[in-house]
């Protein structure tokens, strides 16, 4: 073959297969037919720049290529992409690539940003102008919330920015940023909560979460009115609070006990996996009967009106009583209904008298322990010495392992 400069498709493909017949024969180095392959190779890669548009290869493929070049398994990403059953979803194409994943996999694995992008030429945005000392470094480390990490104290705070990033993997990084620069509205308190402490305790309850499936998958619609009224009927055990823990998990539902972060306020929170599995989280900063059973049907509630297609995380300081936001409005009027209904509640005798007989005849009518009457009263009425003995003063916390 007369080989000279390609200026057209035909003599493309008339190049491409010469050079094709060329490779099969794999001629010796130095010889006529391996200068040929060498000045065949040189000028389809000239006509290709100017005029074959190649494209990129698929973020997906570029991903299994990577992992069969360094010998990769699935569990190795998850340090990339947060979280095993994620990981799954984006190799299987169900869930697209967050740009924190992107950035993890560009530092981490090498994969160029343009192919994970899908922009030729494109580059990662330098990232957002965190104080990652702003996170609460310090707890987190003496409550061991960085179990792989065998530094100091003094260590984590200078690899700050390495371990948090790695540690916030597991959060959706766009719904992450929105808490940090206060666009988000599911947060309810009457302090100012920390947004850097919050983010932290979020995505340790998701990993408690994700470190314990459960067997059974949760069905959407699950959780509704009469879901909530038989739960709260296991209220009068003794042992109320564990029973509602298995009787979430036997639907599905994770309840996760972490003790709150400083600033943050904070009583409880409804969130999902990235399976869409729901997860309630109590703080239990309230050792009472009372608040736990008002704050876990509150979060239950947020799941049954308020998840819809895509769940959002809410964030709950019940201390506040005058919520301005609808949603939470919502959330208290369902959490108050379930544990003792409006009609009932109107015509009871322990809202004037605020006996305990009475107190205890509407708990044996409804089928609930007293700790519930005993909460509501002191709320409607403002005075907090009212039944106190009855509240189940530090009867949560020792039910779980803190």
């Amino acid at each position: 073959m007369d080989i000279s400069v390609i200026k057209n498709q035909a003599q493309y493909d008339v190049a491409l297969q010469h050079l094709e017949t060329l490779m099969d024969a794999d001629p010796q180095q130095g010889s006529k037919d391996a200068d040929q392959l060498e000045l065949l190779g040189l000028l389809l890669e000239d006509y290709e720049s100017k005029h074959v548009d190649i494209g990129l290869p698929d973020p997906i493929d570029a991903i299994r290529f990577r992992m069969d070049q360094a010998s990769l398994k699935q569990r190795d990403l998850v340090a990339y992409l947060g979280s095993a059953n994620r990981v799954s979803e984006i190799l299987a194409r169900k869930r697209p690539l967050t740009l924190r994943m992107i950035r993890a996999l560009n530092k981490g694995l090498g994969i160029p940003a343009e192919v994970l992008i899908q922009e030729p030429g494109a580059e990662l945005p330098e990232d957002s102008d965190i104080d990652w000392l702003k996170f609460p470094i310090n707890e987190m480390f003496k409550q061991n919330w960085f179990p792989g990490f065998k530094g100091k104290l003094n260590d984590a705070k200078t690899h700050a920015e390495e371990l948090m990033s790695h540690f916030l993997q597991i959060i959706d990084h766009e719904k992450a940023e929105a808490i940090l620069y206060r666009k988000a509205d599911h947060i309810r308190s009457e302090h100012e909560m920390d947004r850097f402490s919050l983010i932290a305790w979020q995505a340790r309850v998701l990993h408690l979460a994700n470190e314990n499936p459960l067997d059974v998958k949760y069905q959407t619609g699950t959780v509704n009115k009469a879901f909530m009224q038989d739960l709260i009927k296991q209220s009068w055990q003794d042992n109320g609070p564990q029973v509602a823990r298995t009787f979430l998990n036997r639907h599905g539902i994770h309840l996760i006990v972490e003790s709150h972060l400083k600033k943050t306020y904070l009583d409880g929170a409804a969130m999902c996996l990235a399976d869409g599995t729901p997860v309630i989280a109590l703080t239990l900063r309230h050792d009472r009967l009372d608040n736990f059973w008002f704050t876990l049907m509150h979060e239950l509630a947020h799941v049954a009106l308020h998840f819809d297609d895509e769940c959002g995380a809410y964030f709950d300081d019940t201390d506040d009583k005058q919520p301005k936001d609808k949603v939470e409005q919502e959330a208290d009027a369902l959490a108050e209904e379930v544990l003792i209904p409006n009609k009932i509640w109107r015509k009871s005798a322990v809202r004037e008298s605020y006996k305990s007989s009475d107190m205890m005849a509407l708990a044996m009518q409804l089928n609930i322990h007293p700790a519930i009457i005993a909460g509501r009263v002191r709320y409607e009425t403002g005075n907090y010495r009212l039944l106190n003995r009855y509240l189940g003063n530090k009867q949560v916390k020792q039910q779980f392992i803190l």
